[in-house]
């Protein structure tokens, strides 16, 4: 099951996924990890069969026109390549397109670079390191 709406509907699910993956997982400082950016976010959950959180993601506006991006995606470890990613990333992309974005960018770690590619992003500029993981821009038109 997918689940689309804002941070006080979805902070606890998609609190637990990014916990897991980025602090737990990956090593990221707490402080690091949360931001005042989740209250004005979009964002999806992705629930197992079980009514678990298994995958994550966040939808912002950019101060461009007509341009979102796509941040905190994340997956539970034992589901990467399972599909879920991309129902997050499914689920973002309509919620951009249905208030009119056409444009939409990323900061994806190097390791999840060929996953955005397959889903039709494109590499922008140079790669960067971000909370000491390497990272490159990425963007796709709608």
């Amino acid at each position: 099951e997918v689940r689309v709406g804002n941070w006080q509907q979805l902070a606890e699910p998609a609190r637990a996924v990014r916990t897991a993956v980025f602090i737990e997982e990956q090593g990221i400082a707490r402080d690091e990890e949360w931001d005042a950016l989740d209250a004005d976010a979009v964002h999806a959950v992705v629930l197992n069969r079980l009514g678990m959180p298994v995958g994550t993601g966040r939808l912002l506006r950019e101060p461009q026109a007509d341009t979102a991006r796509i941040g905190r995606m994340a997956v539970d470890r034992t589901l990467r390549g399972s599909g879920v990613g991309r129902q997050v990333i499914d689920a973002l992309e309509q919620a951009a397109r249905a208030r009119g974005d056409q444009r939409i960018v990323l900061s994806a770690q190097r390791s999840a670079e060929g996953f955005y590619q397959r889903l039709g992003y494109q590499p922008v500029g140079e790669p960067y390191d971000e909370v000491g993981i390497a990272h490159i821009g990425m963007a796709r038109l709608l």
